[in-house]
């Protein structure tokens, strides 16, 4: 997850990060950190039942200041979509949820309200990437070592990775994150084996994913350890996922003269436009993370939601989401917009249209930033 990129008005930080990419990109010496494509595809262990569970309990925990849209619904959705488990969107504290780059969330509870009514603790975490300033939250850490120490598997999306790392639950294992952060997690966590060209990794009680769009299949891979590899592969159906293999080629991103130019055309020369999205009652949460995500990290495009009255909407997995704050809709209201609405078919085939329709309106330098930030190689491959 690239979101000091976005947030950041800095050239020379771009650059910096061009500079660092270098190194990130290149494998390892002697190959002993890139898993061959051939590799067998990791499995996450099968749900042990415990404590007199007949479901496993996965908790989904957000930061409420800033957590990463795809990483939190997507591993939430397809979950609670394949119902091989009881699933509750958790956050840090009272409030909203505040999703990033768009939407705010109402959890349905909050870390001190799950440990009132789950004292045992949850069979799997999964942490999405948090805003950088919020990766040493003594709350969210101090939380996850006692989920982990309680038997929960900790499950961390992109750069989730380096909030995990913190709380030290990666020493000593093997474990991946956004590729761009791979510089950072290596001077920060010596003691943590950082694996590149893989989608997701397994190490005993832990897991972690490569960038935004491994969420997909981790997700997958979790429904498996829990229900089957039938029950995955029944929800990938649905779902539209081809499948949920960790084979992946991470060293193909990097920051280069082409990524520059868009960077800076999008950000400081082109004009951009409001899109809302229309949502209702029982929207597809998957579909429209998916959606709202990629658009939002275009820099030519402010993306909102719109809800009926604008009343909170229940989502098609139970997410609550609210409306747009006051001064977000006060600039809709005034301002041109276009109307983005989510188009029927298989919620993961969300990012696939939306991908082209960015390619579409924007180009394809646009549409291969979009995929470098969410380490999405169909669009990044593109030329």
């Amino acid at each position: 997850m690239i979101l000091r990129l976005v947030r950041s008005p800095s050239l020379s930080r771009l650059l910096a990060l061009a500079l660092s990419s270098l190194s990130l990109a290149s494998p390892a010496a002697d190959g002993s950190d890139a898993p061959a494509a051939s590799a067998v595809t990791a499995r996450i262990a099968p749900w042990k039942p415990r404590a007199g569970r007949i479901r496993p309990v996965v908790a989904v925990v957000g930061e409420n200041s800033g957590t990463e849209l795809v990483d939190f619904v997507v591993p939430y959705g397809v979950l609670a979509d394949s119902g091989v488990a009881d699933v509750v969107a958790l956050a840090t504290g009272p409030g909203a949820l505040r999703m990033r780059p768009a939407l705010r969330l109402q959890p349905q509870q909050t870390i001190a309200d799950f440990d009132a009514r789950t004292p045992l603790g949850a069979d799997y975490v999964v942490v999405p990437a948090v805003a950088e300033d919020q990766q040493h939250d003594p709350v969210l850490i101090a939380w996850l070592q006692a989920q982990s120490a309680k038997g929960a598997t900790v499950v961390s999306i992109c750069d989730g990775a380096l909030v995990v790392a913190n709380a030290g639950l990666f020493d000593g294992h093997r474990a991946t994150g956004h590729w761009a952060t791979r510089a950072q997690r290596e001077k920060e966590h010596p003691g943590t084996r950082w694996l590149s060209n893989v989608r997701y990794v397994v190490d005993g009680n832990v897991v972690s994913s490569a960038g935004v769009s491994a969420a997909i299949p981790t997700s997958l891979a979790l429904v498996e350890a829990m229900g089957g590899t039938e029950a995955a592969a029944r929800t990938a159906t649905r779902l539209g996922a081809a499948g949920w293999d960790d084979r992946h080629d991470s060293d193909q991103f990097g920051i280069g003269a082409g990524t520059v130019f868009t960077y800076v055309g999008n950000r400081y020369l082109k004009s951009t436009e409001r899109l809302v999205v229309p949502v209702a009652d029982g929207v597809d949460d998957i579909a429209l993370a998916l959606t709202v995500d990629a658009y939002g990290r275009t820099m030519r495009s402010a993306v909102s939601i719109r809800t009926p009255s604008d009343a909170p909407v229940r989502s098609s997995h139970g997410l609550l989401l609210l409306p747009p704050e006051a001064a977000q809709a006060q600039a809709v209201a005034t301002r041109p917009v276009h109307e983005l609405p989510i188009p029927d078919g298989p919620s993961l085939a969300a990012l696939d249209r939306a991908m082209a329709d960015i390619g579409h309106r924007y180009g394809t330098g646009t549409e291969r930033y979009v995929g470098l930030e969410m380490e999405y190689a169909p669009a990044y491959a593109k030329r």
